[in-house]
């Protein structure tokens, strides 16, 4: 009886706060994904708090997989996700005993509160200030903002070898290597109705799922694919979302090898088209594991990647990189004579021993609990 009452004192004691991001059910980007399985495996054994905006939100349920979700009415998008972060940031270092912070903009409100350091475990993910779509005065800011959420923080989590070099080499610090899950991702094949509804199924098709943004070199994987009539490619993305979304499939929406559809946010739909593709390909290049390659991983499909060093260090060299529109052609070009099967059971090996979300769920446990 005393070790079941130990347990459940442990329990109600650690109450744990998720921030930086949009919120939860998921329908968004990679940390959402990362927050939904933490609530899923840890919220039996602690209390979980995840902020959410009103504003980006569809839902307003009050709580999730056992978690506990808490709406502030600001957008956690552009200028104004910065005063998000904050206040979600200052509200749960008051009042939670452990705060993990997903992101890069909450640094300033941080020197005012440095005496709760010591509850702070942050992720930045990617190095977010490379990124082509902020001007040259956000990318100074949110630089400075992960200075300063580095320095004020007690854990720093890396997502990948390259993440954790950076940290180190830039701020002489260390950092605990956790990577994302992959098994959400599940192999289906097609039914009637998606043969029907897509007519790539019946062959081979090279295939993306992404953000529609400069940094992940979209120009570039759909020029090298026009250029050519070897493979089509399929890539799924919120073409809608950006200016620079719209000009784009305004572009190449008519291009006779290309199929652009607009992000898919059932499941089982996008499984069936990733799942079967001949050839999937990556071309983020910002820093950090990205969620989207992991899942093709663990599904066992080959990869072609940018060679962005980061997506050398998920892969373990194991796929094949490109570096420009000249070299991803090549790849295209000779993708039939490649051991397309080889790399993929390469790829999903490292998966399964890697990427799997018990593990990810584990580790960070190890630091909450620390």
């Amino acid at each position: 009886m005393r070790r079941i009452s130990d347990s459940l004192i442990e329990k109600r004691y650690m109450h744990l706060a998720i921030v930086g991001i949009r919120g939860i059910p998921n329908n968004y980007g990679g940390f959402e994904t990362l927050t939904e399985f933490l609530v899923e495996y840890l919220s039996p054994e602690m209390e979980i708090t995840v902020y959410c905006s009103s504003k980006d939100m569809d839902s307003s349920i009050s709580t999730y997989k056992g978690a506990h979700l808490k709406y502030l009415p600001l957008s956690s998008h552009g200028s104004i996700g910065i005063l998000y972060d904050s206040i979600a940031f200052a509200q749960s270092l008051l009042k939670y005993d452990k705060v993990l912070f997903l992101g890069f903009g909450g640094g300033f409100i941080l020197p005012f509160l440095k005496n709760y350091r010591s509850k702070i475990i942050l992720n930045l993910g990617g190095l977010d200030w490379k990124r082509s779509k902020w001007s040259a005065f956000a990318q100074k800011v949110i630089r400075l903002s992960e200075r300063l959420l580095i320095r004020y923080s007690a854990e720093l989590v890396a997502d990948n070898t390259g993440i954790r070099n950076y940290i180190l080499e830039t701020y002489g610090r260390s950092s605990t290597l956790i990577a994302y899950g992959g098994d959400q991702a599940v192999k289906r094949l097609p039914d009637k109705e998606s043969l029907n509804t897509y007519s790539f199924l019946k062959k081979d098709y090279a295939f993306s799922v992404t953000r529609i943004q400069e940094d992940n070199n979209i120009n570039m994987i759909l020029d090298a694919f026009s250029s050519q009539d070897n493979i089509p490619m399929v890539m799924v993305g919120n073409w809608n979302n950006s200016e620079y979304g719209l000009k784009t499939k305004l572009k190449y929406q008519n291009r006779p090898n290309l199929f652009l559809l607009d992000a898919i946010y059932d499941r089982e739909k996008l499984d069936v088209l990733r799942s079967n593709c001949t050839l999937y390909i990556h071309g983020h290049s910002a820093g950090g594991t990205n969620p989207s390659l992991v899942e093709a991983m663990y599904l066992g499909l080959p990869v072609i990647a940018y060679a962005s060093g980061y997506n050398e260090y998920t892969t373990e060299n194991k796929a094949l990189y490109f570096n420009d529109n000249g070299e991803l052609m090549t790849l295209i070009q000779k993708y039939k004579q490649m051991d397309l099967n080889r790399m993929g059971q390469d790829l999903q090996t490292i998966a399964n021993r890697l990427y799997l979300w018990k593990i990810v769920a584990s580790q960070y446990k190890t630091l909450i609990m620390r």
